[in-house]
């Protein structure tokens, strides 16, 4: 045969293959022990190219499968492919290729180790024999062997050992007539204590092993075997994905020590880690700090930051954290974390000073000429070390300029060297002093000339130019003249400051920060003054800066909905607006999600049209600006941001919610529909299971795979117990079975569609006693009460109102209703003979409406008190992130 270089005779040693029926004709080729070279072929290597190999084409499902007791009953479906998913089943599959004709594969299980060795567990299925084996014959036109039926059959820890024996006698009595003898079952009882102490019983791997037939037609031809990928029992402690939820700090000190809280999937206290690092050629990465007692009943971490590599630095630096598992390696998606720099003490406005007049800086002994706590001046041409030139002397050797006696002094020879250094010292002081008097002097007339000049022009510049060396000096809080000209807004003052400043070659005045980590640019923006803003950024002043809490220019402009100001930054940043679009804060958010707290459209239009990504994730949970905004039941700004800014209607958090389950845990009929008429997916399912019954739990849902999957996680109705939301859905709402309906079925009601003629009949009878009383209360009732600060000062709020609630898909039941609570029979009347009726009432539109026949007040909620006009308590909203 041309293939027999490939072909090897069944391995003996610790691999468990029974013997097939055939097996009295054994391979004439000498047997071949396998290592832990037998993984998967995904590439064959080029001394299998010639011949006949097996490789997997699909591995089995990692994660996510039960091991079953013999106690329990067969398995409710087969082990699934690792590239399985609702709708589109597969399993694990081999194929042997180089070669057609009828050939035996045959799977059975052996350890997560290096070599793997025979495991105790056992595979069950309609292909399994007694042996825990499986076998299936492939050929001669479709060499792929797909193995659905696939089940693990765990052993108990009391029956360990004979299983195991049995298994090692059945290896060894592979291809061998005669039994075995004592000293072989002495050896094989050994093996199996052995194997007893190192088995992991939580993991299995499988082992595919193709036969080809022999010259007498046998399969006794073996290729060489693949070995999956592990296999992890679902009810053991490290079978669960890594996944990080939520945390409650993005950014901390370059020194480390920060406390953080994080909120994850089920951990081990024993086996979880961690881990920052930085995804470049450097390498580094360090682990957080906390023992077991600080992972809160397995799904909190509590741990305290590892300090950044560089503990100077310029800006804050973004690295990245995960989740890892101590053994195995397996790590969670990695979230970003940032650190942020240290002020190292206080600014010394002495040195700035210093370097403003061109002189070097000095010693404490001898300050430079000016600044707050200068003292001694002293030329430029003239340093701390050529006055006091240690010598064989050091300066402690002196006071006043004289030689102190005594043992410590002596030296050889320092009788006869000490009149002539200090000769040398004392003329050194005299000229010194001659250029401090040279220097006081010139500095004199000039202050005198600066004082001339101002009395005839009136320009304080003419007095600040001799001085601006002053204009680094900071009071008590750190704000330099520039900071306190801004504080207390005198403009005139502050460009006359800014022209000095800008005079100083190579400074950096203009950028000095206060005790607050502000710089002068910040304070104008804190101050809304727009013009100095311009003025500043035109002087140079770094945009890029930031406060002690992460804060940028825009961070600060964004929480006021400072529209002007915010228009004068994005016009004048050039260069740096891109960066500091994508920037966040220290609390991980960026400026789209400040001005969708803000609730200011104008500024969010503005950042969008910028270049911001309206689809932004903050750092702490990755809510969009669309989350903050159902989360905040604004619906002005949640259909802003669906049907202008076209944002993600399906984006999901870090734990997997989507708008639509934000909107559904808040029990909003209005902002669900307004949703789903977006194209939100109403059967998009988030990251946290499904509650089990008590009956369930016990069995520990070995259910079929499928029924697992339909109800493993929320979707957007399981997160409400509304019927109105439930109504807005139009879904069946039949329950799971042993489950009671959440929400049973809304009436149907007519599309809200007012014309002009009723929008304005309504508008003066919501107005009419000029109080505004009218549309406020009918916007409680109709659930709208985040629209009423928005609308207030608008030239017509009903109007807005009722636009509003039109737009986002609101029924003409639910208005009627609240108008007919209200005591408006009036308006009541208006609607019912008015033409939108009449087309709404010619129409066969059948689609479920957000409001139902009762009020928002009348709805049933058992878990939650409303109060009155509908709208939740802040301490009973649920908070779905």
């Amino acid at each position: 045969m041309g293939f027999s270089a490939r072909l090897t005779s069944p391995p003996q040693g610790s691999w468990g293959i029974p013997a097939p029926a055939d097996s009295s004709h054994s391979p004439s080729l000498p047997p071949t022990y396998f290592g832990s070279h037998m993984m998967e072929q995904k590439e064959p290597l080029m001394e299998t190219v010639e011949g006949p190999y097996l490789v997997i084409i699909e591995q089995p499902k990692q994660r996510g499968f039960r091991f079953r007791y013999g106690c329990e009953g067969p398995s409710h479906g087969g082990l699934p492919g690792a590239s399985s998913e609702k709708g589109r089943k597969t399993y694990p599959t081999v194929k042997i290729c180089n070669y057609t004709g009828m050939a035996r594969i045959e799977v059975d299980l052996v350890t997560h180790s290096d070599p793997p060795r025979v495991h105790a567990h056992s595979l069950v299925g309609k292909q399994c024999n007694e042996a825990g084996n499986c076998v299936t014959i492939v050929g001669p036109k479709d060499m792929t062997a797909q193995f659905s039926n696939l089940g693990v059959l765990h052993v108990t820890k009391k029956n360990m050992m004979e299983i195991m024996k049995e298994k090692l006698k059945q290896q060894k009595m592979r291809n061998r007539s005669r039994l075995l003898t004592e000293g072989e079952l002495r050896e094989i009882e050994l093996e199996a204590k052995e194997l007893k102490k190192v088995m992991d019983l939580s993991i299995v791997r499988l082992r595919f092993t193709a036969y080809l037939r022999d010259s007498s037609g046998n399969f006794t031809l073996a290729l060489q075997p693949v070995i999956s990928d592990p296999i992890h029992d679902s009810k053991s402690p490290g079978a669960s994905n890594l996944k990080i939820s939520r945390m409650d700090k993005t950014a901390g000190s370059v020194r480390g020590g920060d406390e953080v809280y994080l909120l994850c999937d089920k951990v081990q206290k024993d086996d979880i880690e961690v881990r920052f690092y930085e995804d470049d050629e450097n390498g580094w990465q360090a682990f957080g700090d906390f023992s077991p007692t600080d992972v809160h009943k397995q799904y909190a971490i509590v741990f305290r930051t590892p300090p950044y590599h560089k503990p100077k630095i310029d800006r804050p630096v973004t690295v990245f954290l995960q989740l890892k598992r101590k053994r195995g390696g397996d790590v969670s998606d990695s979230k970003q974390f940032t650190y942020y720099p240290v002020v190292e003490g206080e600014h010394h406005p002495g040195r700035l000073a210093c370097l403003a007049w061109g002189l070097p800086s000095a010693h404490p002994p001898l300050p430079c000429p000016t600044g707050g706590n200068l003292s001694f001046p002293y030329s430029s041409g003239l340093t701390y070390n050529s006055i006091y030139s240690p010598g064989p002397h050091p300066v402690g050797g002196y006071q006043g300029g004289v030689q102190m006696k005594g043992p410590e002094a002596e030296g050889p020879g320092s009788d006869r060297q000490a009149p002539v250094e200090e000769s040398t010292y004392c003329k050194e002081l005299q000229k010194h002093g001659r250029r401090s008097r040279l220097w006081m002097l010139a500095l004199a007339r000039r202050n005198a000339h600066a004082l001339l000049d101002y009395s005839v022009t009136a320009d304080p510049r003419m007095l600040l130019a001799v001085q601006r060396h002053l204009a680094a000096s900071q009071d008590e809080n750190g704000d330099t003249p520039l900071h306190l000209a801004i504080i207390h807004e005198q403009t005139a003052v502050i460009k006359q400051l800014i022209d000095v400043i800008v005079s100083i070659p190579s400074q950096q005045i203009i950028n000095i920060s206060n005790n607050l980590q502000q710089t002068p640019l910040h304070l104008a923006v804190i101050t809304k003054q727009p013009q100095v803003v311009q003025l500043l950024l035109q002087a140079h002043a770094d945009p890029t800066l930031l406060d002690r809490y992460g804060n940028s220019l825009l961070h600060l402009a964004l929480p006021a909905g400072d529209e002007e100001m915010l228009r004068t930054l994005l016009a004048h940043l050039g260069s740096a607006a891109p960066y500091l679009l994508r920037l966040p804060d220290f609390h991980g958010l960026l400026p789209v999600h400040l001005a969708v707290k803000a609730k200011s459209l104008a500024c969010l239009d503005l950042l969008v049209r910028t270049g911001a990504d309206v689809n932004a994730v903050e750092r702490q949970s990755g809510r969009t600006p669309l989350h903050l905004a159902v989360e905040m039941e604004n619906l002005n700004m949640a259909t802003h941001l669906v049907k202008k800014l076209g944002a993600d209607i399906n984006s999901r958090t870090f734990a997997g919610n989507t708008p639509l389950h934000l909107a559904a845990g808040l029990g909003s009929p209005t902002l669900t529909k307004l949703l789903l008429k977006a194209g939100a997916d109403v059967l998009c399912e988030n990251d946290e299971p499904m509650s089990l019954s008590s009956s369930e739990a016990s069995s520990d849902t070995d259910t079929d795979p499928e029924e697992q999957e339909q109800r493993r996680c929320h979707t957007s109705l399981d997160l409400t117990r509304s019927q109105k939301v439930c109504g807005t859905a139009e879904l069946p709402t039949a329950p799971q079975p042993g489950e009671q309906p959440l929400c049973p079925p809304a009436p149907n009601s007519e599309v809200l569609s007012l014309d002009s003629e009723a929008l304005q009949g309504l508008e003066q009878l919501l107005n009419q006693d000029c109080s505004g009383s009218d549309w406020i209360e009918l916007a409680k009732r109709l659930g709208l009460c985040s629209l009423v600060e928005t609308y207030k000062d608008t030239p017509s709020p009903s109007v807005s109102l009722l636009r509003s609630y039109e737009l986002a898909g609101g029924s003409l039941g639910g208005l009627l209703e609240a108008l007919d609570s209200m005591g408006l029979h009036n308006a009541v009347r208006m609607l019912h003979k008015s033409e939108a009726l009449e087309k709404l009432q010619s129409t066969e539109l059948k689609e479920d409406s957000a409001y139902g026949s009762e009020s928002v007040e009348e709805e049933q909620a058992p878990t939650l008190a409303l109060k009155p006009g509908g709208e939740l308590p802040p301490s009973q909203q649920p908070q779905v992130h």
